[in-house]
């Protein structure tokens, strides 16, 4: 098992589906056409973590063997935490997986779009050997990996080894935020992941904020810069 950590704390032509089907699961059909093109080490990449209020985005890069794909693999926002992490397990024995951050602090530098793509190329700058193609989520491709990717809409539930890498996001973000919310309790991060939960949002009007909150998203830019608005 290859499973790494780094990084700071062309438009795939599909066919129009349907995703409010609960039918539709990811399949292997994009690896196996990159596969028929000589292209054989092929990862999966998604990234969670672009709503929150607080904490990295972090992404992962995930290559199936397709001999040991596990059984179950979809959105992890299809999946419960049990689920998930059960999964995120068996993929860390089956499969090489490479898991990579972008910080609060570039997250407000550089928006929280690039921050995003950034922490997707440090994925795939984590595993072991380059791989030949990337299925990466969404409709951006990170600079670094334009050549080699194609970027799938919905991909994780379309793609198995897109799937695979949004549960194992997933499932590294949350225990992020549930160490931090030990070291800030309060804010309920060990529930809401960051994101802006009706409890957070209170929290973050009666406790302030953390050196983990996004200043530039605006319900956290508004607490903090709220006393300079007021008229005396």
């Amino acid at each position: 098992m290859l499973y790494n950590i780094n990084g700071a704390l062309g438009l795939s032509q599909i066919p129009k589906l349907r995703f409010d089907s609960p039918m539709i699961l990811p399949d292997f059909a994009f690896e196996t056409a990159s596969f028929a093109r000589g292209l054989i080490r092929v990862a999966g990449i998604d990234e969670v973590g672009r709503g929150p209020l607080a904490g990295p985005v972090t992404a992962a890069a995930v290559v199936l063997d397709p001999a040991r794909i596990p059984q179950g693999l979809r959105d992890s926002k299809a999946l419960n935490a049990a689920r998930r992490e059960a999964l995120a397990a068996e993929l860390a024995l089956v499969a090489e997986v490479s898991i990579a951050h972008a910080s609060v602090e570039e997250i407000d530098r550089l928006n929280i779009l690039q921050a995003s793509l950034l922490a997707m190329e440090r994925a795939v700058a984590g595993l072991y050997l380059p791989p030949d193609h990337c299925l990466i989520d969404g409709n951006k491709i990170p600079v670094g990996l334009r050549g080699r990717a194609e970027a799938i809409v919905k991909g994780d539930a379309l793609s198995l080894s897109i799937a695979a890498a949004s549960i194992v996001a997933k499932v590294a973000r949350d225990a992020i935020m549930t160490d931090l919310a030990r070291q800030f309790p309060g804010y309920g991060w060990e529930k809401n992941a960051g994101y802006p939960a009706p409890a957070h949002l209170k929290a973050l009007q009666n406790l302030g904020v953390t050196p983990w909150h996004r200043r530039s998203f605006k319900p956290v830019h508004n607490i903090l810069y709220q006393d300079n608005s007021l008229t005396p």
